[in-house]
C-alpha cells in the first residue's frame, strides 16, 4: 500500500474527473475559484456523514435526504465556497435544488444523481445567476476531462491558507485501486466536524453498506475528533464516492485486502484532518493526544 500527499486529491482514482471556476460567489471580482464540480461519467455509490448541529443548512439536508435511499446512485457534487446557504429559509432550498438541478442538466444526468455542499458565510442568499453560470462553466471542464483536481480544492476553500489532499494506492489479486481525498476547514471546528468539507473518490467497486461502514469507522477515528475554536457549523460533510472503474471488487477480495481498504480509508481521514487542523485560523500549536488504557474509545 502507497501513500502521497498533495497530490490531485478526488481525481486520482480513475474515472473521476474534477474543475474549479471563480463565479464572483462573494461579489469581491477578486478571481477567486469558489464553485467546483466532480464528476464520474460511471455512476457512483456514495456514503456521507454530516454535523451534527440542530440547525442544518439546505446543501445538508438536501445530501441527507437523497443518501437515505440505499439504492441511489450519484454521478457527481457541486460545491461552493463563499456562502454557506444556512439559515436562508425555503429560497435556501430552492436554490440548493437548482443547484443540483443545473449541475445535471449540463452533465445530462438525473438531478437525484448529484449532491450538492456550500461553505461560506451564514445567512446571506446565494446570487444564482452567478452561481448558475459558474456550473455551466465547471460542468463543461469536467467534461472536457480537464486536470482539474487541484482547481477543485482551491475552489472550496474559504480562510484556509492552502489546499489540502492525500491519495492511497492498494495492490490487488484483480488490479490496482486507488483512493483519493481533498478537504477544506479553517475555523469552527469542533468535535463531530464543524465549517469542514471533505471529499473522497476511490475507483473500486463497493457496495453502499461496506462504504458506509468504512466511512463511519474512518470518520470516527479522526474528523470527529478534532477541535479548533469550539465552534460547531452548519455545514459539516463528508462524501465519500466509489465509481467501480477499476473492475475490482472490494468485498469478493480476500479479508486481508479488505482490511488494507479500510486502513487506508481510516488514514486518508486522519491525514486530511490532521491538515484541517494545522492549517486552522490563527493556529499556532498543533498537540495530538494520545491514550491508553481507556476501558473504550467513548471514555478516551
Amino acid at each position: 500500500m502507497k501513500f502521497f500527499l498533495d497530490c490531485d486529491g478526488v481525481t486520482e482514482a480513475q474515472g473521476f474527473f474534477a474543475s474549479g471556476v471563480a463565479s464572483n460567489i462573494m461579489g469581491k471580482n477578486n478571481g477567486k475559484l469558489d464553485l467546483g464540480v466532480i464528476y464520474s461519467k460511471r455512476p457512483c455509490t456514495v456514503a456521507g456523514t454530516f454535523t451534527t448541529n440542530d440547525v442544518k443548512a439546505s446543501p445538508v439536508r438536501y445530501c441527507m435526504e437523497l443518501l437515505n435511499d440505499s439504492n441511489q446512485v450519484f454521478h457527481g457534487v457541486v460545491a461552493n465556497s463563499g456562502n454557506a446557504n444556512a439559515c436562508t429559509g425555503k429560497q435556501g432550498d430552492l436554490d440548493c435544488a437548482k443547484m443540483g438541478s443545473e449541475t445535471a442538466r449540463h452533465l445530462k444526468v438525473h438531478a437525484r444523481e448529484i449532491l450538492v455542499c456550500s461553505t461560506g458565510r451564514i445567512g446571506v442568499q446565494l446570487p444564482m445567476s452567478r452561481v448558475t453560470a459558474g456550473i455551466a462553466h465547471a460542468c463543461q471542464d469536467a467534461i472536457d476531462e480537464l486536470d482539474g483536481g487541484k482547481a477543485f480544492q482551491e475552489a472550496i476553500l474559504t480562510s484556509d491558507t492552502c489546499t489540502k489532499s492525500c491519495s492511497a494506492q492498494i495492490d490487488t489479486p484483480s488490479g490496482k485501486i486507488t483512493i483519493g481525498g481533498t478537504v477544506k476547514g479553517a475555523g469552527m471546528i469542533q468535535p463531530d466536524m464543524a465549517t469542514m468539507l471533505a471529499f473522497i473518490t476511490t475507483d473500486a467497486e463497493v457496495s453502499s453498506s461496506f462504504l458506509n461502514s468504512c466511512l463511519s469507522n474512518a470518520v470516527k477515528q479522526s474528523f470527529n475528533r478534532m477541535t479548533i475554536d469550539g465552534d460547531m457549523s452548519t455545514n459539516d460533510s463528508v462524501l465519500f464516492l466509489a465509481n467501480g472503474f477499476s473492475r475490482v471488487k472490494i468485498e469478493e477480495e480476500s479479508g486481508d485486502i479488505q482490511a488494507k481498504f479500510k486502513d487506508a480509508v481510516l488514514h486518508i481521514c486522519k491525514t486530511l484532518a490532521r491538515k484541517c487542523v494545522t492549517d486552522g485560523e490563527k493556529v499556532t500549536k498543533f498537540v495530538e493526544l494520545q491514550i491508553d488504557g481507556a476501558p473504550s474509545n467513548e471514555d478516551a
